[in-house]
Parts: C-alpha cells; structure tokens; sequence
C-alpha cells in the first residue's frame, strides 16, 4: 500500500509540475489536428483585406490588441505562421506600428514558453546532467546574452526551439527577456517592412493569376495557382545582414576564450 500511495503522490506531484507544458502541447496539438493554422497564409490575408482594414479603421485599438494577443499565442504554442503574422502586421497597421506589435507579442509568448519550461524541466534536468552537459550548462549561462543575440538575431534554429532551450539550460528570466525583445528586432521589422509594401505585391500577383486564367480556359486553376510565399522575403541580403549582427553579439564570448587561451 505504500508503494501504491508513494507512485500516486510521486504522479500527483509531476502533474502539477507538467500540467502547463501539457496544456500548451494539448492546445497546440488540436489547433494542429483541426487545420487552423492554415488560415495564417498571405493568400488569405490578401483576400480579406478590405474586411480587415474595415474593421480596423473604426476599432485600431481593438484590432491592435487582437492581433497582439493572437501573435503571442501562436507563439507560445509553437504554431507556424509568425512570419505570416509579422508580414500582416506592417500590412495592415504599418511598418512601425505592426512591427512593434509583433515584437510585443513575441516577446511575450516566447516567455510563457520559457517559464513553462523553466519551471516544469530545468532542475529535473540539471539534477540528471552528466559531465559534459553541467558543463555546457554552465558555460551558456555564463555569456547567456551572447548566445541569446546570437540565436535571435541569426535565423538558424526554429523559433520555438530557441523558445525552450534557455528555459531547460538554467538561463535566468531578465536575460532572456531582454535579449527575445531586442534579438528579434531586425528581422521583425525587416518583414514588417516588407509587409507596408505588399499592396503593390498582391496586385501584381492577382492580375497575373487572373491574366494567367483568361489565357489557361478551362482547368487554369491548376495551370495557375496563386500563392505568395513569406520566405520569399528572406532575400541573401537580408540573411546576411542578421548573420553580421550576429556574429558581433560573439565577441564578448570570443575575447573571453582568447584571454583564458592567453593566461600562461
């Protein structure tokens, strides 16, 4: 009977400690199984944005803390569509004003996965590190500003990924926050930019779907697909530039390694 009683507090205490990890992954997992995170597309956006301006023009800070809120639950659910989401803030409320709404959001739904994580995993973890990940551990969290710019500023890991792996690793809150807010500033209003300017772009594109239609006749639908693709957006120059800022953020991290290389 103590052994029964011991499995059930032991179960009772890891549902407590999991119980906002497993609703995160519950509620991404149906918005995922039902398909609406296919409604995110810059083909749907593009379609709607009469109706949406409409309804922005007579309720801008309404519509401002819908989107807001939407942008940080996709986030913090791990959803695909934030580019989608960026692009369509500059879209819809300007570059400044979309921009910054977006990297509010973000920011805060890059949070509530942190501390999820940080709250649910990140003792369990350390307390079973072997060796080499103690290590680690303690070597990014030494220089975690750094490698959090780093990370942010450079698009080679999934933005989810980069999310929760500080939360396990031990990073403390203000870094973290600080270095999400900041990080993803340039790619952000980058898109956000992108997205001022996109009227000129979904013309284009619907008079050469329709164009592409009259010539096609019967069965141009598939002759003529229509689509507008956000990672179109990320030219080489781009990409480029947020590998130049990243690699700046390394510096503190590399002098430290020259100076102890250094000492005799």
């Amino acid at each position: 009977m103590d052994t029964v009683s011991d499995m059930a507090r032991d179960a009772a205490i890891w549902l407590k400690r999991l119980w906002p990890l497993l609703l995160l992954l519950a509620v991404g997992g149906f918005i995922l199984a039902m398909g609406w995170h296919r409604y995110l597309t810059l083909e749907n956006l593009a379609s709607n944005r009469d109706n949406l301006r409409g309804l922005i023009e007579g309720n801008l800070l309404l519509a401002l803390a819908c989107f807001l809120a939407l942008y940080a639950m996709v986030v913090a659910l791990s959803l695909p569509g934030g580019a989608v989401l960026t692009i369509a803030g500059g879209f819809l409320f300007g570059w400044l004003l979309g921009g910054s709404a977006s990297v509010i959001g973000a920011t805060l739904g890059a949070t509530v996965v942190f501390v999820i994580a940080k709250t649910a995993l990140s003792d369990v973890l350390a307390a079973r590190a072997g060796p080499w990940l103690s290590r680690f551990r303690e070597g990014f969290q030494e220089d975690a500003l750094s490698y959090l710019l780093f990370l942010r500023l450079v698009p080679i890991f999934p933005f989810w990924l980069v999310n929760l792996a500080p939360g396990l690793l031990g990073v403390r809150f203000t870094p973290y926050v600080v270095t999400t807010f900041l990080g993803i500033i340039p790619g952000t209003f980058a898109f956000a930019l992108a997205g001022n300017g996109l009227d000129s772009v979904i013309e284009a594109q619907q008079f050469a779907h329709q164009s592409c239609l009259a010539k096609a006749g019967e069965g141009g639908q598939d002759l003529c697909p229509y689509g507008l693709d956000p990672s179109a957006l990320l030219t080489p120059e781009l990409i480029a530039g947020l590998v130049a800022l990243g690699l700046v953020s390394l510096i503190p991290v590399a002098l430290k390694w020259f100076k102890r290389r250094g000492r005799p």
